[in-house]
């Protein structure tokens, strides 16, 4: 009872100020500088140093976490109307893809690496399970998936969905399957993205669901004798597509363990501050789907050698992994 008082005393002697520094910075980060009077100008420093100055006090005696969090947001966007620079939106949009994306990824290696688990461990339990009998892919897809891309279909039509003929007349069917594919792991990497919020668990479910997918169709192909062939025609985009997915995946979680492992937050306040970090990585993702899309009707409208298809498969996984993984000479200087 008697912290409970403290912190409502605390704050009722300094809320005042709070609100009007709150006031003066949402004024200015809706209608910009020049909507502030010189009134405004002058006081903004004083109560900035103010609240720095609550804010460390409140932390000192540990006051209600909501007061902490509530404080620690209004210190982080006074100081960046004070001491931040204002730039441009290219130089944003630079920084994001030299620094904050990057550095958001490498730091969420855990989750990646169990976004990575739940995905192919679905592919792979699916695979085994058709490879061994095939009434499984009926089970997982139903009786009309993909048309005749099934156990029922014979090597030559197989073959002819992962071969590209200027000639064919099958041309607007691959457009429609090469379409689906994209706008499914679109959906899937938004999904796993945004249902993080529940304890991350239908994150990996919608994770294990693609996976099964992709793992039973692999099935079919290798069954057939196509498996190598068909590799190359799913990865020259899947490594960007698939990557794409998992880091949707690890975004999911970033904030299912925050809103599961709280720690001394709040659930809202713990979910709020990964959010901002899973925010950033779910906004690279829609990145890299764009390309992945690129690389995806390019390889399937003018590359039909099996040896190009991996090596440009290859190349994207380890530029991606370069990109996202290797220090940069900022983050080593000590």
């Amino acid at each position: 009872m008697s912290d409970l008082l403290k912190s409502y005393r605390f704050r009722e002697e300094r809320e005042t100020d709070w609100r009007k520094l709150d006031l003066i910075l949402t004024r200015a980060e809706n209608n910009g500088v020049k909507a502030l009077s010189d009134e405004d100008m002058m006081a903004l420093p004083r109560l900035y140093r103010q609240a720095v100055s609550s804010l460390s006090v409140a932390r000192s005696i540990s006051l209600d976490q909501n007061v902490i969090a509530y404080l620690e947001g209004l210190c982080t966007r006074a100081y960046f109307f004070v001491y931040g620079t204002r730039a441009s939106i290219g130089e944003r949009i630079m920084d994001f893809l030299r620094r904050d994306w990057p550095a958001c990824v490498s730091a969420a290696l855990g989750p990646t690496l169990l976004a990575t688990l739940f995905l192919f461990g679905g592919g792979a339990l699916a695979f085994f399970l058709c490879v061994q009998d095939m009434d499984w892919f009926w089970t997982f897809h139903g009786n009309n998936f993909w048309d005749g891309r099934n156990p029922d279909a014979t090597v030559e039509y197989l073959r002819s969905t992962i071969y590209h003929d200027p000639m064919s007349t099958e041309d607007g069917q691959l457009t429609s399957f090469a379409s689906y594919l994209f706008n499914n792991n679109a959906q899937i990497a938004l999904f796993a993205f945004a249902l993080g919020f529940a304890f991350g668990i239908p994150t990996a479910w919608l994770l294990i669901y693609n996976g099964v997918h992709l793992g039973s169709m692999y099935a079919v192909f290798w069954s057939k004798g196509l498996g190598y062939e068909f590799t190359g025609w799913l990865m020259i985009h899947g490594t960007t597509e698939l990557f794409a997915i998992i880091l949707a995946g690890a975004a999911g979680f970033l904030i299912g363990g925050a809103v599961a492992f709280p720690g001394r937050m709040t659930r809202l306040a713990s979910a709020r501050h990964a959010g901002q970090k899973a925010a950033t990585i779910a906004m690279g993702c829609v990145i890299m789907l764009i390309v992945a899309a690129i690389l995806e009707g390019f390889g399937r409208q003018m590359i039909n050698s099996d040896v190009t298809r991996y090596t440009i498969a290859i190349g994207m996984m380890f530029l991606w992994l370069a990109y996202f993984y290797l220090p940069r000479r900022d983050e080593a200087k000590p």
